[in-house]
């Protein structure tokens, strides 16, 4: 195949994991190349369910190396009980797993920092996941940033903190009522880190170049959605990296030639977790159903997902911006039972109507979702292994989605396990798909 990029098509949470792991049978590479442990990717197969926050979803599956990027921010305490927690059940992440050099650290100030932010914000907070995310990242912009590679250098691990807090960040973590760490702790902590995690770390940009250069296929897996872009999204309710396809050149360092194919992943109706404008947002019991039938529950913070219609007006601004050649539907079995199924097709802002996103981040809280309604159906649909299989309603549904994104319906998911997945015929060419299980051959 050639190399393909999963992208987020909304504010995160649409289902990505599962579709890359379905797909990374078929590749040499699975590649992350943005995001952290604010990430969390469900996979689910075999009547197991695993949660992934900074491993590739293709971790799973024989003969498929997967990159953690340099674009990500990486908590090391928290990635190495992630691959302790894989390991123990069966996967051999050691073998399958390249880690950065040049990645970012999130070291516990910064968690700390987040988590102080946010209490000091209010009712008026951003919603971050309180992982370190922002503050890493700040750090990073700022020049005062640890790098995985810093981690085996204890002397470089103390000059970077000490030089860190004489910025000015010691006087900033005691306003927030947080303790500066202290540089020869950090360095202790660094070296414990290094000891778990340096057989797996490798420079990959240079690994990358020599997959490209072999010719060997790569999936691009990306983390959050499109809509938490920081340059593109609902700024400032945002992620702190590039969630587009622009994001993968900069976050694996290889040219922008190389992604051939993107397809974007989209609920079937949309979530949203944290703080942020959502103009199809479903308050009530209807919002309710939604949330309980589709367990709407944050993978990594445990919250429940605000809810809402599907967005066609953010869903073509998201295709647009990624370039996409094909949509994957996800969750789509959640509709079934419903009388019927909304669409956003357009926005009413002070009376004036509105067919794409606006520019301005302050319009957001005062749009009006103007809403194509269709028949649902009441079929069970867990069982299709055809879109042919569909009631007439759901296919027409997809149908609309399609003509109002303007780009196909390249799958459609129609339960958790990963063989319940539908290919329509002739968008994205990838044969049969393998029953593929911890330590088997793709």
């Amino acid at each position: 195949m050639p190399n393909l990029a999963i992208i987020g098509g909304q504010w995160g949470d649409e289902g990505k994991g599962k579709v890359v792991d379905l797909l990374a049978p078929r590749f040499d590479i699975v590649a992350r190349f943005q995001g952290g442990p604010n990430a969390g990717h469900t996979v689910v197969f075999d009547g197991q369910t695993f949660a992934l926050h900074h491993v590739p979803s293709g971790i799973f599956h024989d003969g498929v190396l997967s990159v953690i990027g340099n674009g990500l921010l990486v908590d090391p305490e928290r990635l190495i009980r992630e691959i302790d927690e894989l390991t123990s059940r069966g996967v051999p992440v050691a073998e399958r797993l390249r880690i950065s050099l040049a990645a970012h650290v999130i070291l516990p100030l910064h968690r700390e920092l987040d988590e102080a932010i946010e209490a000091r914000w209010g009712t008026g907070a951003i919603g971050t996941t309180k992982r370190g995310i922002g503050p890493a990242a700040g750090a990073k912009a700022q020049r005062f940033g640890v790098r995985v590679a810093d981690l085996g250098r204890p002397d470089g691990i103390r000059s970077a903190i000490s030089r860190l807090l004489a910025s000015g960040f010691d006087g900033w973590m005691r306003e927030l009522g947080v303790a500066p760490p202290d540089p020869d702790e950090v360095a202790g902590q660094a070296a414990s880190w290094w000891s778990s995690l340096a057989p797996m770390c490798a420079g990959t940009t240079a690994l990358m170049h020599d997959a490209l250069d072999d010719g060997r296929s790569i999936l691009f897996e990306g983390a959050q959605g499109t809509l938490l872009d920081l340059e593109q999204g609902t700024y400032p309710f945002v992620t702190s990296s590039n969630t587009t396809t622009a994001g993968i050149a900069v976050g694996l360092g290889v040219p922008p030639r190389a992604v051939s194919t993107s397809i974007g992943v989209f609920k079937a109706y949309v979530t949203r977790v944290g703080g942020g404008p959502f103009p199809t947002e479903i308050e009530g019991a209807e919002g309710e159903r939604l949330r309980e039938a589709g367990s709407e529950y944050g993978t990594t913070t445990g919250r429940p997902r605000r809810c809402g219609w599907f967005d066609a007006v953010a869903a073509r601004h998201a295709v647009r911006l990624n370039g996409l050649d094909g949509l994957a539907v996800t969750k789509f079995d959640i509709l079934t039972g419903l009388d019927l199924v909304r669409i956003c097709v357009a926005y009413e802002l002070d009376g004036r109507r509105l067919d794409r996103v606006p520019e301005a981040a302050r319009d957001y809280d005062r749009l009006v979702p103007v809403y194509e309604d269709l028949p649902g159906w009441s079929e069970p649909i867990g069982d299709a292994r055809s879109v042919h299989e569909l009631p007439a309603a759901a296919r027409r549904v997809l149908d609309r989605i399609a003509v109002l994104c303007g780009c196909p319906v390249a799958l459609v998911s129609v339960g958790p396990d990963r063989r319940a997945s539908l290919f329509p015929e002739g968008v994205l060419k990838i044969g049969a798909i393998p029953d593929a299980r911890p330590g088997s051959a793709p």
